[in-house]
């Protein structure tokens, strides 16, 4: 599960759920993902996103995606992070045998 490990749920506001159901009600219902040929995600939206990960929970930053769409959203975010972890290990330039002294 994704919250195993998290600090996550203990950052929300106390009133998520309102916060919520604020965001599902000014979305339709439905998933707000629009994808590259300009068409909107026709499924029912059941997760309240951050469109810009981190604790502002402001309206503005909040939108309704269906499961398949957030969890793409959320697998993206996840991989990049990761690699900007990633410690990238280079080897010292030599120069090419032909051209040493």
């Amino acid at each position: 599960m994704a919250w195993i490990g998290s600090t996550r749920r203990s950052r929300l506001p106390r009133d998520w759920s309102a916060i919520c159901r604020r965001i599902k009600r000014r979305d339709g219902f439905r998933c707000t993902t629009v994808f590259y040929s300009g068409e909107r995600c026709t499924q029912r939206g059941t997760d309240v996103d951050h469109i810009i990960p981190g604790d502002d929970h402001s309206d503005g930053n909040l939108r309704l995606l269906c499961r398949w769409c957030h969890a793409r959203k959320s697998a993206h975010e996840g991989g990049t992070a990761a690699a900007q972890r990633r410690v990238r290990a280079s080897r010292p330039r030599s120069p090419h045998p032909a051209l040493e002294d």
